[in-house]
């Protein structure tokens, strides 16, 4: 009709019809929670503690690496080296410790247990030799070292810890399997007196910072077995008040003792590494003077590259690097406890929460000493400070929870659900050819295994 609107077409156009309601728009959900709860899926996943452990452990070791070589060039210059001896040493030592890690994790969790009583054996051979005169080589005032020639040195102490955390998990795993931990004489017989041992093999060299790891492991331990508040309070006390008698007698742990808080060396400069260490962290701000560029380093702040490593890492990378470094062992500890906690091998839960307690209580004690929080105790910073008598036990140990936590039933579904990278073009098959029985099997697997755990 003339005078009515017309399309393009011609057509008169559709007429809406009145009083209908528009169409529904997309719900708008709140952005924090629906991240939130990406982030809860995420994290209630089944390989979440093994990225975890591999992922953290790993960008650890790769830091420590960098600062190791940035806070020791200024010492290896100062004794005559090159700038990157100490660097070469530690990466050498993290090439063997990964070596040892792909080991660790590789193994089935029944030759970790077979290895228990020989790793003690060798490590308390090994404590015993330090104190024969010509083989034992004292550092820093503790004889705690066994020369293996040239500038190779050995600290058996270390291997004590991992000593103490398989053979210990593995006593209490098979008394548990026997029903006989209810009875407060199995649970501290033999592994108090055996721990006690240790102990004293490594007071006599004088290292009373190993000593304080070697007791928390201990505690671990009892605590896992579920060791009643008495016995626990009674092991507690009797550890506190030798504490107690060794710092009284020494007048260089009262000395270390005396400077927490300090802010001023002191007379005859008594807490000069502790003030220095404060030092380092203040000038560091929140991003850092830059990598390389600590003043610190230069003959200020003793062993800036083995036990104060954490504050030459504030004062060149600033408050964002401290966090980072605290947030990667606070996700490293998590994974550990998660893994200890939904296992239902008793080996496995002890060896786990063993390892964790070992690496979150030396990274706690460092960082305290660091921060002026606790007495100097001459602990490295586990996978992080130069040495590699500890790193080379402590990337096994991290090699053990790798395996723990592949070894989860969810874990090990979501392993077998993954196809290999190029399964498909070695499986490739013709348009007239058909799958082998053997094919349909792993995959009927496969599916079972998934749905009998639960994961998609």
């Amino acid at each position: 009709m003339p005078g009515s609107p017309q399309s393009r077409t011609g057509r008169p156009p559709v007429q809406r019809a009145a009083g209908r309601p528009p169409a529904p728009g997309p719900r708008h959900e709140n952005p924090v929670l629906r991240l939130y709860l990406r982030l809860r899926r995420a994290w209630d996943r089944p390989l979440t503690a093994y990225y975890l452990i591999f992922g953290g452990s790993a960008l650890i070791t790769v830091l420590g690496l960098v600062m190791v070589y940035s806070a020791s060039q200024i010492t290896a210059l100062q004794l005559s080296l090159p700038g990157s001896y100490f660097f070469r040493k530690q990466a050498l030592a993290a090439l063997i410790g990964a070596g040892l890690l792909v080991a660790g994790m590789r193994m089935p969790v029944k030759l970790h247990r077979a290895l228990a009583y020989p790793i003690l054996a060798g490590a308390v051979f090994l404590m015993i030799l330090v104190q024969v005169p010509g083989i034992g080589v004292a550092v820093n005032g503790n004889q705690n070292w066994i020369s293996l020639g040239g500038s190779f040195q050995i600290q058996p102490s270390e291997f004590g810890k991992l000593a103490l955390v398989l053979w210990g998990a593995d006593l209490l795993a098979r008394k548990q399997e026997r029903k006989l931990l209810t009875q407060w004489k199995h649970m501290l017989v033999p592994l108090v007196p055996a721990a006690f041992m240790l102990l004293g093999l490594i007071m006599i060299g004088g290292d009373m910072g190993t000593a304080i790891i070697l007791t928390a492991i201990l505690f671990g331990l009892l605590w896992l077995a579920g060791a009643p508040t008495r016995l626990f309070a009674g092991v507690l006390s009797v550890a506190a008040l030798l504490g107690f008698i060794l710092i009284k007698t020494s007048p260089n742990r009262m000395a270390r003792l005396g400077c927490l808080g300090a802010t001023d060396p002191g007379p005859g400069d008594a807490c000069w590494q502790a003030v220095h260490g404060i030092y380092a962290l203040a000038s560091g701000g929140l991003f850092g003077s830059g990598l390389g560029a600590s003043v610190e380093k230069w003959g200020q702040l003793p062993e800036a590259h083995t036990d104060f490593i954490f504050a030459v890492t504030g004062e060149e990378l600033g408050l964002a690097g401290t966090l980072s470094v605290l947030a990667l062992f606070a996700a490293l500890g998590y994974a550990g406890i998660r893994v200890a906690g939904r296992t239902e091998d008793p080996f496995v839960r002890y060896a786990a929460g063993g390892v964790t307690t070992w690496i979150t209580a030396q990274a706690v004690i460092n960082i305290g000493a660091v921060l002026g929080l606790l007495p100097i105790a001459g602990v490295p910073l586990p996978l992080f400070s130069y040495g590699g008598s500890a790193l080379l036990p402590t990337m096994f140990a991290i090699g053990l929870l790798i395996a723990f936590a592949r070894d989860e039933p969810g874990a090990r579904a979501a392993l077998a659900l993954r196809q290999p990278r190029f399964g498909r073009k070695r499986g490739a098959r013709g348009p007239g050819t058909k799958r082998g029985p053997r094919s349909w099997n792993t995959m009927r697997r496969r599916a079972s295994a998934a749905r009998s755990s639960g994961e998609r």
